[in-house]
């Protein structure tokens, strides 16, 4: 993704954010809580997260670390985005809160920590004239994870044309994550233009939480 493409991507969060208000999750692009909700819902049948060190790629406000709250414990919380307004009012949220960190910084140049998990809501959806820069981030999402890499992208088969959003050919990217994991699992019925893969390091890894 160029200067030109991650500086438009910024523009439209902005522009967002003047339209429905700080810290909503409308601004974020989302089309309302329900469906962001929905969306964590399936990435975290990845595993069971507690005691674990989990990176949030395209952290946003941090709504994942709320609602991850609420079903596991014990585990280190580290979310990256590279807009400021996002990471500022996330520092604002979640100040004083232990074992929770936030940094503002691209992704896809960035270098990623090791971590157990790696979780990325949304971050594969904008539009990149390089096509190789999809299969380029999950490898190295993927990379940055002992366990397991949870992402979600567009359905190309029902998300209509949109200037800055993409779809993806769903088994086309299955092709790739199966050709870089042992254990691939891949959930689309829970939003019609939407699904999830879970990669996995091994073929026995990963829990469901209880």
């Amino acid at each position: 993704m160029d200067l030109f493409e991650k500086a438009t991507v910024m523009h439209y969060h902005r522009h967002r954010i003047a339209e429905f208000q700080h810290g909503t999750v409308e601004s974020l692009g989302w089309r309302g809580a329900h469906s962001q909700q929905i969306r964590y819902q399936v990435l975290a049948k990845v595993g069971n997260l507690s005691g674990k060190t989990i990176l949030d790629a395209g952290c946003g406000y941090g709504d994942l670390k709320a609602f991850l709250d609420q079903h596991f414990s014990g585990f280190d919380y580290i979310g990256i985005d590279q807009m400021p307004e996002f990471i500022a009012e996330a520092r604002k949220r979640y100040e004083g809160i232990e074992r929770t960190t936030f940094y503002q910084t691209d992704f896809s140049t960035a270098e990623l920590p090791q971590v157990d998990y790696v979780i990325a809501s949304g971050v594969l959806g904008y539009r990149c004239k390089d096509d190789s820069f999809y299969t380029a981030m999950i490898g190295k999402l993927y990379n940055s994870a002992r366990i397991a890499l949870a992402f979600n992208m567009l359905d190309k088969s029902h998300f209509p044309q949109h200037d800055l959003l993409i779809g993806h050919d769903r088994e086309e990217i299955l092709t790739l994550c199966r050709v870089l994991s042992p254990r691939v699992e891949c959930f689309n019925d829970y939003l019609e233009d939407d699904f999830t893969v879970l990669m996995y390091r091994d073929e026995v890894d990963g829990q469901l939480p209880v």
